[in-house]
């Protein structure tokens, strides 16, 4: 199984202090590679790297807040004078805001769209600009969604901003592709994180999850990183561009 291994990698996952960047992160790191637990909350990232570390798992962290763009860039710069080349970056962070297109503001607005995409574009130029220069090629994995390809009332920034994410994959894998870099996205289905709680919780809505999908439930988590582990192995390496939805078979009927 050489081919899925990831020892001697080193991963970015940003947001990965809960949900599904947490058990991608766990599942890259029982892959071998040595991970960097993201979030913006200082206490989060500590208490991950806890946890993992406890488990005999190679992780450190960086605490940085992936829409600021200072942020982003003395995040490589700490990355680059501790010696650390990232060889994997999976772009996981994501926010959600539930509102009428009718009713939302333009600063809710730019408040999704800066966080789901334009941190995606500022956190992949700066690992592409790094693998580039290294030579030895990378991965990147962007973090799309069903509405990467379909849409839901009430959730219109959210769903532009994973629409793009499957497109900026695929610029991404136009421009970088003959620097040996394979950028692709994976579209999660309705899976149980804690953005997701109050969809859970509403009963309505639990049962035309769960009555709409053939799987005829929720995803979990750690479905998710199997995906992870292949988009970010050798296994892929003439994959790019792509868009892998992990959703249960949802996407496959009406």
């Amino acid at each position: 199984m050489s081919l899925f291994t990831l020892a001697g990698k080193t991963a970015l996952i940003t947001g990965s202090a809960r949900g599904i960047g947490l058990a991608m992160a766990e599942g890259l790191a029982t892959a071998g590679a040595h991970v960097i637990i993201n979030s913006r909350q200082r206490d989060s990232v500590d208490a991950v790297v806890e946890q993992l570390k406890a488990k005999g798992l190679q992780v450190s962290g960086a605490a940085f807040d992936v829409a600021q763009e200072d942020d982003v860039l003395s995040a490589f710069d700490g990355f680059d004078k501790a010696g650390m080349a990232i060889d994997i970056l999976i772009n996981n962070a994501g926010i959600q805001h539930r509102q009428s297109m009718v009713e939302l503001s333009l600063k809710d607005w730019h408040r999704v769209m800066d966080t789901n995409i334009t941190a995606a574009f500022i956190v992949g130029r700066e690992a592409a600009k790094r693998m580039i220069a290294r030579g030895k090629g990378g991965k990147i994995i962007n973090i799309g969604s069903l509405t990467s390809q379909a849409a839901r009332p009430t959730i219109a920034p959210y769903t532009v901003a994973k629409g793009g994410i499957k497109m900026l994959s695929r610029a991404m894998a136009a421009e970088w592709a003959q620097f040996n870099i394979q950028a692709n996205s994976i579209g999660p289905g309705y899976i149980m994180t804690d953005m997701n709680k109050p969809l859970m919780e509403n009963a309505q809505f639990d049962a035309w999850v769960k009555s709409s999908n053939p799987a005829q439930r929720w995803g979990k988590p750690e479905e998710l990183v199997g995906t992870a582990i292949y988009l970010a192995s050798e296994a892929s390496n003439y994959v790019n561009g792509q868009i892998i939805y992990v959703d249960g078979g949802w996407l496959s009927v009406l």
